[in-house]
């Protein structure tokens, strides 16, 4: 019964001794990847998000603008002629839609 209760005791207490304990919060456990930090201390990850997010901004804004151009540009012409510049303007649309959503994916 002593032998059983020490190899209990043996068992219970060997898988604590396998991962060692992660006292600093700081510091990954390892095995895990280290994310990349910028020389000022932030994440990298955290300052490319908030420049996308930057970019995205101003690409609406951009895009907003042009949805407008080409509204009034249809509005002003008539039915059964369109004009080299919108289909030039939904081009450019199309490219600032492709560019904010391909930032808003990663």
């Amino acid at each position: 019964m002593r032998t059983f209760a020490v190899l209990l005791l043996l068992a219970i207490s060997a898988p604590a001794a396998q991962f060692p304990s992660n006292d600093n919060p700081e510091q990954p456990p390892p095995g895990k990847d280290v994310p990349a930090r910028l020389p000022n201390g932030k994440l990298q990850q955290d300052a490319i998000a908030k420049e996308d997010y930057q970019k995205n901004l101003v690409d609406s804004r951009d895009l907003a603008k042009l949805a407008e151009d080409l509204k009034s540009e249809l509005e002003k012409s008539d039915a059964s002629i369109v004009s080299l510049s919108a289909i030039k303007k939904t081009e450019e649309i199309e490219k600032l839609a492709k560019r904010i959503r391909g930032r808003m994916k990663h």
